[in-house]
């Protein structure tokens, strides 16, 4: 099994501690950075696919992020410029009134792990601060809304509605919590939606390169 193989297979099964050892190991075998990289990316795709089908849970699910996170941490300060953002800035927070945060969290790690640049906003975020967010990073490619409660339905909608009306541009907006549905996503104005962690940093990244 090669150096890069053994990197998926233990990052898949959330070996934190041995990924960055591994992973050092690929690269003192020459093997390019880009490639470990995107071989690491393609493993929390498959943590993402088991996911969502129900064969792992959130347990599992951080543990890889974890070791996705330890991972790429040894081949940060070899990736020449911003390779490894190259999906540009996603601005993320639980909408306002709503102060769930385990899900955006895990959403957030996949995204990184993705290839996005993560500014979190944290909770009980108001559309005003998300404009505000938006203004002062560079380059911000997605605008993440997370909601957990029926009752803080109307402040996304709110939320995405206010920043589309704000004259901004260059970014998608997607959307996303347990009583959030595709046909609710559309109505108030989203540009996706995404109904778990796993899937979410696939549609993210379909949206940002459309």
């Amino acid at each position: 099994m090669s150096k890069i193989e053994e990197v998926k297979v233990k990052l898949e099964a959330g070996k934190a501690k041995l990924v960055p050892g591994l992973v050092q190991e690929a690269l003192d075998e020459g093997n390019e950075v880009k490639n470990i990289l995107q071989a690491m990316v393609d493993s929390m795709g498959v943590v993402g696919d088991k996911f969502s089908s129900g064969e792992i849970f959130v347990p599992e699910m951080l543990m890889a992020a974890k070791a996705m996170s330890k991972g790429v941490d040894v081949l940060k300060p070899l990736l020449v410029g911003d390779t490894i953002s190259s999906l540009g800035t996603c601005i993320m927070g639980t909408v306002e009134g709503d102060l769930h945060d385990i899900g955006k969290n895990l959403v957030a790690m996949m995204f990184e792990s993705a290839g996005f640049e993560m500014v979190d906003l944290g909770v009980d975020v108001s559309a005003a601060k998300f404009i505000e967010a938006i203004k002062e990073n560079k380059n911000v490619t997605l605008v993440a809304l997370s909601g957990l409660l029926t009752t803080t339905m109307p402040a996304m909608k709110e939320s995405v509605q206010t920043i589309k009306a704000s004259g901004l541009t260059g970014f998608k907006v997607i959307v996303g919590g347990a009583p959030v549905t595709a046909e609710f996503a559309a109505a108030i104005g989203a540009d996706g939606f995404a109904p778990d962690a796993g899937s979410a940093a696939v549609k993210a990244a379909e949206l940002v390169k459309a």
